[in-house]
């Protein structure tokens, strides 16, 4: 027979279980580390709108930058795990930032459920149409030749293309001089102009100008191929073995969302990452949808922290 306190908590777990089924019953909130108007932004503002024609409720963005996403990732760690405050969160928020900074208060695996992945957002190896190496052998011939000098532009010390740059000194067994810029678009403009000798940009960054032939596309930094340009190769592909620097975002939510919810916030992703005016729509701004399952995502994040740590050490970067 059950205990006076099993019956007295039935009200309460009822009471529980309903407000799981009647959700979402208000307007939810995604909480993006991100200024407006950049790769992660322009994404969540595309799918907010087919997600809440699927849901019956409103998305709302909301942009909170500060400490590299820190602070957007705090307040969303320390949300109600109710459903109603999602995260979105990129590979440099969620991989690199638990090394970059020495006492995070959050932690991506502990912190948060895993939903789905959203977009991808490759890099590309570019170097300026006048510089004489045409492909990855050259350029790597022509850093070993003259150590310390081949200049490699970054968006900023400790990001994901400074990482890249670190990972194929190491694997190329060579030594670039690394340039700091404050955002993709100054580094782009100076590949462009012919002030580096190479860097590993972002495709929403480049594709135009390697599309019309201004600067050299020597490989990208997936495991494969990208469909956004299919005739450039992989790193792996062009000679550098186990070169590999994905770049995506994500979305989570607190942890103690309820399963349900997570489910039913996956389907609706799935749903629309697949629609082909989505995946048009991210195409023609240099990103690819990329839905995966709560479980592939989880099992992604600790496999990339592990992965840049010892980069990230090995570099000394530290935050700005």
């Amino acid at each position: 027979m059950p205990s006076r306190r099993a019956l007295l908590a039935l009200p309460f777990l009822a009471t529980a279980a309903r407000a799981q089924e009647a959700w979402p019953a208000r307007s939810l909130r995604v909480i993006i580390p991100f200024a407006p108007g950049g790769s992660s932004d322009i994404a969540a503002r595309i799918v907010a709108p087919r997600l809440s024609a699927l849901l019956g409720q409103s998305l709302l963005i909301e942009n909170r930058g500060g400490a590299g996403g820190n602070v957007a990732a705090e307040a969303a760690a320390r949300a109600a795990p109710d459903g109603y405050t999602l995260f979105q969160g990129n590979i440099g928020v969620l991989a690199v930032n638990p090394t970059l900074y020495r006492s995070p208060t959050w932690n991506p695996v502990t912190d948060f459920v895993p939903i789905s992945h959203l977009l991808s957002v490759f890099y590309v190896l570019v170097a300026p149409a006048d510089r004489p190496w045409g492909n990855l052998a050259a350029l790597i011939a022509a850093a070993k030749a003259a150590p310390e000098t081949l200049s490699a532009g970054n968006s900023g010390v400790g990001s994901m293309g400074h990482l890249a740059q670190a990972l194929f000194d190491q694997l190329a067994g060579v030594k670039t001089v690394p340039v700091p810029y404050r955002g993709g678009g100054p580094l782009a403009n100076d590949v462009l102009a012919g002030k580096l000798d190479f860097s590993f940009s972002t495709a929403p960054t480049v594709l135009p100008m390697v599309e019309s032939g201004r600067v050299k596309a020597l490989a990208v930094g997936t495991a494969t191929r990208s469909t956004l340009l299919p005739q450039v190769p992989t790193m792996v592909e062009a000679g550098l073995p186990g070169f590999e620097v994905p770049n995506w975002d994500s979305w989570l939510a607190p942890r103690g969302t309820p399963p349900a919810i997570i489910a039913r916030l996956h389907t609706a992703m799935r749903q629309v990452l697949t629609e082909k005016e989505v995946v048009a729509e991210f195409a023609r701004r240099g990103m690819e949808t990329f839905p995966s399952s709560p479980e592939q995502l989880g099992a992604e994040i600790p496999r990339r922290i592990a992965q840049f740590a010892p980069i990230v050490r090995a570099t000394g970067a530290t935050p700005d």
